[in-house]
């Protein structure tokens, strides 16, 4: 099943890093978060992917041709151009990127790759937020409805720290727990292929508007409920939030080895 990543927008809330960068290839521990989200599907076995690019998409490019060198030494026959990488570890994922415009929005880009998506059911998340989501448990539901699509519902992130006060006295601090409101769109969507159908739209249609409006309003649209940790990167602090997670070794997302 291959999974499209988002990876187009242009990330004005965190400008302070998509400057030079788009803002998937922003870092999290010397990684891009591009590289964190794809690595959550590959530890359940999903690693066939398609990347649909926009701003700065040349960086994503270049990113991803260049890994097997960046990761071992290697042998350039300058006659040739040949480069051949010694004792080199890559994941071994399928990786597809294609370019879906600068300005399109997230609908148009999916409706941008039916090409190379086919006939077959995919996946779909946003190139910037992690989680510690089930995918497997995420396909099961989704094959277990017969629906078109299916989206992933979790709590959005409180934006202030919680106290838990006895009198004057703290009993307890957690810096932006889930919120326990209502439930949000948190990425990480099934589709069957004839959710295609629906996309009929052009380039400035968002995904999350006329689409899922559609889908719901005829019944084919469910929600796999994730009630553990989701976190996006939009700004700063959100960046910085994340970046402590993984460097004390309490990253939530990280299911892999």
């Amino acid at each position: 099943m291959k999974i499209v990543l988002l990876a187009g927008g242009l990330g004005t809330r965190l400008s302070e890093e998509t400057v030079d960068r788009p803002k998937p290839m922003v870092e999290i521990g010397g990684q891009p978060i591009l590289w964190h989200i794809m690595q959550m599907y590959a530890a359940h076995g999903f690693d066939d992917f398609v990347v649909a690019c926009g701003y700065k998409g040349d960086f994503i490019k270049d990113w991803f041709a260049g890994l097997r060198t960046r990761r071992a030494d290697f042998t350039v026959d300058l006659r040739s151009g040949e480069v051949d990488a010694l004792g080199v570890h890559c994941p071994s994922w399928r990786v597809t990127l294609i370019d879906t415009g600068l300005h399109t929005q997230t609908g148009g880009r999916i409706r941008r790759l039916s090409r190379v998506l086919g006939r077959e059911p995919f996946m779909v998340t946003y190139g910037d937020g992690v989680g510690d989501i089930d995918i497997a448990k995420l396909v099961a539901f989704h094959r277990s409805h017969g629906k078109l699509a299916t989206i992933t519902a979790v709590r959005p992130p409180a934006r202030f720290g919680v106290l838990d006060l006895r009198g004057s006295e703290v009993a307890a601090f957690a810096e932006k727990p889930q919120a326990e409101g209502g439930w949000i769109n948190g990425g990480f969507f099934v589709f069957e292929p004839g959710a295609l159908d629906y996309l009929d739209c052009d380039d400035a249609m968002p995904l999350e508007r006329e689409p899922l409006e559609r889908l719901a309003a005829l019944g084919q649209l469910m929600a796999y409920q994730h009630d553990g940790f989701w976190q996006p990167m939009d700004t700063l602090r959100d960046k910085r939030l994340l970046e402590r997670l993984w460097d004390e070794g309490r990253a939530p997302w990280r299911s892999w080895s």
